[in-house]
């Protein structure tokens, strides 16, 4: 039983680290999409 609790213990450390940098990862990504949407439009915005 031991190693049950084991195995259940250390499958819930790796999945939640691996959700975590999943998402954190997929976030930084769209952050630098939002930053980029807005550059390019104060740049037309600056044009026009």
């Amino acid at each position: 039983m031991k190693i049950f609790w084991l195995a259940t213990l250390i499958f819930c450390i790796v999945w939640y680290a691996t959700m975590t940098l999943y998402v954190g990862i997929k976030g930084l990504f769209d952050i630098f999409s939002m930053l980029n949407s807005i550059r390019n439009s104060e740049q037309n915005s600056k044009i026009s």
